[in-house]
């Protein structure tokens, strides 16, 4: 029984990397940089009673390199960015005095894994509830001499990072999610969009992949759009999507749906907009 889960964890794993490399691989040209770091799994979540996780980090570029790992508190904007928190907001608990993590710095070759191990300590007194940091990797700056007249001089490397969200619930925790302000964008010059706006209610975030789908013949519908990934963090409340199309929408109706597993029948949220 101890090999059956240790072959499948294996296989979910190798499934999970696949996953990671393809989502990598779709990242604009402006996270280039990014894609030389390849995370699995793209976020750490320790329900209730579960006390470790671990991630694997996969150095996909041409050469070694030194990451230092630290905790760090990020807030959700309006737009799904992060952004610094100094202090938590209302209703807002950070995991960072929960969590312990190692190595603290590592390196890492070409093509090889490095996995990070971290571990949840609750206290007895431990409220129900929520509570998030992100892991940071931050790449060690390496000094190179570059050779100039009548001398040398350093150049530091440019710095590759990336983080994840470790969250830590404490009891169990519900969720709803609402899609409302259906509009489609059809900018001038570029792709067309289904934006929306997610409306979250409870005790804990919601994590999932939205899809657009429109009418097919037959009686029948297609996926038109598809953003994976998509998150809305306590303790906000709602955040702004849009979903790129694969072409502008013709007159009927457009379905967006909301499902936080893929494999799960009925979505989280869904909602109708009707095109004239």
């Amino acid at each position: 029984m101890a090999q059956a889960r240790a072959t499948e964890w294996a296989r979910a794993r190798a499934r999970g990397l696949l996953a990671a490399a393809a989502l990598a691989a779709l990242l604009p040209g402006g996270a280039r940089a990014d894609q030389e770091l390849m995370l699995f799994p793209t976020r750490l979540v320790l329900a209730a009673g579960q006390r470790a996780a671990q991630l694997t980090v996969v150095n996909r570029a041409a050469k070694p390199a030194t990451f230092q790992v630290a905790l760090v508190e990020r807030r959700m904007d309006e737009v799904g960015q992060l952004v610094p928190a100094p202090e938590p907001a209302p209703g807002e608990r950070f995991a960072t005095p929960l969590l312990r993590f190692s190595p603290h710095q590592f390196t890492i070759a070409p093509g090889a894994e490095q996995v990070i191990r971290v571990q949840v300590r609750r206290p007895a007194d431990l409220e129900r509830g929520e509570y998030r940091s992100h892991l940071l990797l931050k790449r060690v700056a390496e000094a190179r001499a570059q050779p100039r007249a009548g001398g040398f001089s350093v150049q530091l490397e440019a710095l590759v990072g990336a983080s994840i969200p470790v969250i830590v619930r404490q009891g169990p925790l519900a969720a709803t999610l609402a899609i409302e302000e259906l509009q489609v964008e059809r900018p001038a010059g570029g792709a067309p969009a289904l934006a929306v706006t997610l409306r979250r209610d409870g005790e804990r975030s919601v994590y999932g992949d939205l899809e657009v789908f429109a009418p097919a013949p037959g009686g029948l519908e297609r996926s038109v759009g598809k953003l994976r990934g998509v998150a809305v963090y306590v303790p906000n409340r709602s955040r702004r999507a849009r979903v790129p199309l694969e072409a502008a929408p013709g007159p009927g109706p457009l379905r967006v749906t909301f499902r936080e597993e893929p494999t799960r029948a009925k979505p989280l949220a869904e909602a109708t907009l009707e095109l004239r």
